[in-house]
């Protein structure tokens, strides 16, 4: 691994407050005999990001009390009611300053995404201007990875729940797609009917 791939840096956005489960914080799920933010953190890590921040937000006291987060940055964000772009955005702020060349982004609620596709896109990063999606037979999803030259455009436009699809569309033609359909399962845990995908 170069210096340069040391530098992208893991960003989990783990901060939504499961309005659609009854309000439980997704982050607190559990999943193979731990919270789901606890496996998607290693996630990151056993994925190859030299470092790992995480956003969180409903019940923030709780998950930072609850959960084993050794060796994580942990965000605060105070405006995770308005969407997931305001986690986006203070995320990508967290790591303003750090040295990171590139954010690899992924959703606390998939953990059908493991390790190997974050290895997949981390393995894509260029140059602070690289822009990486993972794809699932052609739709693209996450984990995807924003070089550090387009962080501020990203926070510009990342409003509601819509993160950088805006961006990303806009832009494209500079975005590579590496698929990953056959690593991983891109589905989220939103409803009581998801839930059976936990284990």
């Amino acid at each position: 691994m170069t210096d340069d791939e040391n530098r992208v840096a893991g960003l989990l956005l783990a901060a939504g407050g499961g309005r659609r489960l009854g309000g439980r914080p997704k982050a607190l799920l559990p999943h193979r005999g731990r919270l789901l933010v606890e496996h998607a953190a290693e996630v990151l890590r056993a994925g190859g990001c030299a470092s790992v921040h995480v956003v969180l937000g409903a019940r923030a006291e709780e998950v930072r009390a609850r959960a084993e987060l050794p060796d994580c940055a942990l965000v605060d964000n105070p405006d995770w009611e308005r969407g997931m772009g305001t986690s986006l955005r203070a995320g990508l702020d967290a790591l303003a300053g750090t040295g990171a060349r590139a954010a690899l982004v992924l959703l606390v609620d998939q953990p059908g995404i493991g390790p190997e596709a974050v290895a997949r896109v981390r393995r894509a990063y260029r140059s602070p201007r690289s822009l990486v999606s993972a794809v699932y037979d052609g739709a693209r999803g996450h984990p995807v990875l924003f070089g550090a030259a387009h962080w501020a455009g990203i926070a510009a436009t990342a409003t509601g729940d819509r993160g950088a699809r805006g961006y990303l569309r806009e832009h494209a033609d500079a975005v590579e797609l590496v698929e990953c359909g056959d690593v991983a399962e891109a589905y989220d845990i939103d409803t009581e009917a998801d839930l059976a995908h936990l284990e």
